[in-house]
């Protein structure tokens, strides 16, 4: 069961995350002791999925913080100091995540305000972290609640887009939490896992993860969605996002967008699941979404074995973003969201 599935905890100054570069291959973890090695986790996708690096890094922050009181020797300034430089080290790891952003921010209030005693501040951001931590599950769940009831039919069959399961949150997941939630209502639900390209996340997490639970599924290349959809196969698409702006434009995994192109095309409901800590209401629009752009190798070859020719030039943009347009549907802790997104997500976020 997903609850088996430990992303991320924190065991009293360690930060212990499954290695998801092993899976499915190996169920390895990793015991970070420094925010460095929870940042090197993050940039190196150890640890992958907007809340779940929104958690991590708040954990992160929690042992920077252990750290800072020792070598702060008492001097508050040199405290604070330690933290914001723990704090831009664990920004710079990922650009397009924005639980990242929102769960440093959130540490930020705590160990930013002057004149609280280190020790105070210390024991503060632990619990905030391990708060965060329950709360994103509770929100997944929700989440998954809210989704399974536009979910109708006797035997739907969901197309995902990556891994926005239990592995990309601290559990449970988005995409996944509907997928769950659904199943629990209608074992004849199917789904069709992408297995998306470059790193595989469908392929070797979210198979992974159903096939744990023995949710009927079947594995596709990311090129076949449009044929399946236009045989009539594919009932819903449920994705997750990464990063949402105010007008309900979403990035996500690169191939997101045109999975909801071709939903559109053939009149298939696309649906994104998303927490609202994934929402960046200072941007007006996805255009100003940083895509990271990651490592020509990820491409050339994979786990070692390289296919493309030596010298080859490389694009390797990690995400898309799908206008808001093709989104049917947003689905959130709160409720679910509906088109013109600026007021339905406003109301929401309200409540």
């Amino acid at each position: 069961m997903s609850g088996s599935i430990r992303t991320v905890e924190w065991h009293d100054g360690t930060v212990e995350l499954i290695d998801q570069r092993r899976l499915p291959a190996e169920e390895v973890y990793l015991h970070c002791r420094t925010w460095e090695e929870v940042a090197d986790a993050i940039r190196v996708m150890a640890v992958r999925g907007a809340p779940a690096i929104g958690v991590t890094a708040a954990m992160g922050m929690a042992l920077a913080a252990r750290a800072a009181l020792s070598e702060s020797e008492g001097d508050p300034a040199r405290f604070r100091a330690l933290l914001q430089g723990a704090t831009k080290g664990l920004r710079d790891t990922r650009p397009t995540a924005y639980n990242l952003f929102w769960a440093l921010a959130e540490m930020e209030s705590i160990w930013s305000l002057d004149g609280q005693p280190a020790a105070a501040v210390t024991e503060e951001m632990e619990r905030r972290a391990l708060e965060l931590h329950a709360d994103d599950v509770a929100r997944c769940r929700a989440i998954g609640e809210h989704g399974a009831a536009l979910i109708q039919g006797e035997k739907p069959v969901i197309l995902t887009h990556c891994n926005a399961g239990a592995l990309a949150t601290a559990g449970y997941g988005t995409a996944l939490g509907v997928v769950r939630a659904v199943h629990a209502r209608n074992p004849r639900l199917h789904v069709l896992v992408d297995e998306t390209r470059p790193l595989l996340q469908g392929a070797r997490l979210t198979a992974w993860e159903l096939i744990r639970e023995g949710i009927s599924m079947e594995l596709i290349t990311d090129n076949m969605a449009g044929s399946l959809m236009r045989a009539g196969v594919v009932t819903h698409v449920v994705v997750g996002a990464d990063r949402i702006a105010a007008n309900g434009d979403v990035a996500n995994k690169v191939g997101t967008y045109p999975i909801s192109v071709l939903a559109k095309e053939h009149g298939v409901p696309f649906y994104v699941a998303a927490p609202f800590s994934t929402f960046d209401t200072a941007l007006k629009d996805g255009t100003a979404i940083p895509i990271e752009e990651r490592a020509a190798d990820e491409v050339t070859g994979f786990d070692g074995v390289r296919w493309a020719p030596q010298g080859v030039k490389v694009r390797n943009p990690a995400f898309d973003v799908t206008p808001a347009e093709n989104v049917t549907a947003i689905i959130t802790e709160r409720g679910v969201a509906l088109p013109p997104y600026q007021e339905s997500l406003r109301r929401l976020e309200a409540q």
